[in-house]
């Protein structure tokens, strides 16, 4: 009797599996797929594309002297974080109204505390404290901690929607995760050539005579110490 029961189990698991196979293949028909794509391009755009945009942006304003420029940066960055906004909220939007909400996936809950996050992060943006206000430097953490939550938060957001995009569709993701690694990786790179790019310009600069001067007068410093040193021993 054991081994009929336990074939019998088998059976029913194959049946409920197939049979809920049949019922996705049912329900992923065109317009519902061209709505998950569609969702899919305004998420990536807002979270994987726009907002690392602005902060890329910001960053490099940290080096620039000129005022005019400045403000042009500023305005850029805020623009572009203005619209991942909205193209999030319309994201989401059409996740409410199209599709099963039932908030058992990672992909749902991500998004959820992502909007959240990015609508605090637009407020907070929105009531700037003046450079003079003591509570600026607690604004400027503020704002760069949930920056940084936001980004991370939505590159991964974006990997793991491909990942439920092809498990709802049964499509090959592999060209857009490598698409969207290689765009990754370009933004890090660049948001971290920030730090070293006033630098590597300065290499190839002339020194004057007064720096000339200067360095010399370090290295004979240097050689003087080298020496009483040597005599000491």
């Amino acid at each position: 009797m054991l081994p009929l029961v336990g074939s019998s189990q088998e059976q029913i698991k194959v049946i409920s599996s197939h049979s809920r196979i049949q019922h996705d293949q049912q329900k992923m028909n065109p317009k519902l797929q061209f709505q998950i794509t569609v969702h899919g391009f305004l998420l990536w755009a807002s979270m994987g594309f726009l907002m690392p945009l602005g902060i890329l942006v910001i960053r490099i304003s940290n080096r620039e002297e000129n005022g005019r420029k400045l403000r042009t940066l500023f305005y850029v960055h805020a623009i572009l974080q203005m619209l991942a906004v909205l193209l999030a909220t319309a994201g989401a939007i059409m996740s409410i109204k199209n599709f099963n909400n039932s908030f058992n996936n990672n992909h749902q809950r991500v998004g959820v505390a992502l909007y959240g996050i990015i609508w605090l992060q637009a407020i907070l943006g929105l009531f700037r404290p003046k450079r003079e206000s003591k509570r600026r430097s607690v604004w400027f953490f503020s704002h760069w901690m949930i920056g940084t939550a936001v980004s991370i938060l939505g590159v991964l957001d974006v990997y793991i929607g491909l990942l439920a995009y092809r498990e709802k569709t049964s499509k090959s993701i592999r060209i857009w995760v490598i698409l969207f690694t290689i765009q990754v990786a370009l933004i890090v790179f660049l948001y971290l050539l920030q730090d070293k790019w006033v630098y590597m310009q300065k290499q190839g600069e002339v020194l004057d005579s007064g720096s000339q001067r200067t360095i010399c007068q370090d290295i004979c410093l240097d050689d003087k110490k080298m020496e009483l040193k040597a005599e000491s021993c």
